[in-house]
């Protein structure tokens, strides 16, 4: 049983980070690489910036929001991060989501689905790299990145063209690969 969850980074009112996780989400679903695919919206777990007086590493968790927010994150086996790029870095909001918890990230992989302008948030996705890999993530090489998405977005919904579902499937194969490999780790 593997369970994945795809996270939506951006918060801010008129984002498009919903759309390009239902896009993710189908993708995912079809794949059939996992029993389980959750989207999980930052912005409805709704975490305050850092208010724990504990290290995370301690687990020594004092809010309720803390507590689900661990609760949610412990029960995955992989993730991937849906996430905009901001003045070439990725945004406050996953940042201090990753920051609230620490043991609960370990030995699980991410995939990284980034978007933007022309860089479709390629900065944002290698930088991200360095902080997950601190808490023993495992950050895949295979992503996929989207290049001016607004302009991909019809009547509400992401059209995914020939590059994005090549590193959709790429992404998706090495992330079941990796989740397998590291199940031992999670459950020691």
């Amino acid at each position: 049983m593997s369970k994945l969850e795809i996270i939506i980074a951006s918060t801010r009112p008129g984002r498009i980070g919903p759309t390009v996780a239902a896009w993710v989400d189908e993708y995912a679903r079809r794949h059939g690489g996992f029993d389980e695919v959750e989207v999980v919206d930052l912005a409805e777990v709704g975490l305050p910036f850092m208010d724990e007086p504990n290290h995370p590493r301690l687990g020594q968790y004092t809010h309720e929001h803390t507590r689900r927010w661990s609760a949610k994150v412990s029960e995955a086996d992989a993730f991937v991060f849906v996430m905009p790029e901001y003045n070439y870095g990725f945004n406050a909001e996953l940042k201090n989501a990753i920051d609230f918890l620490h043991s609960e990230w370990a030995y699980k992989p991410v995939g990284l689905v980034s978007y933007g302008g022309v860089s479709a948030g390629t900065r944002a996705a290698q930088m991200i790299k360095q902080v997950v890999t601190t808490l023993k993530m495992t950050p895949l090489s295979e992503a996929v990145s989207i290049p001016f998405a607004m302009q991909l977005i019809k009547d509400g919904t992401l059209e995914g063209n020939d590059a994005m579902d090549a590193g959709a499937k790429a992404m998706f194969d090495e992330l079941v690969r990796v989740t397998e490999a590291l199940r031992p780790l999670r459950q020691s």
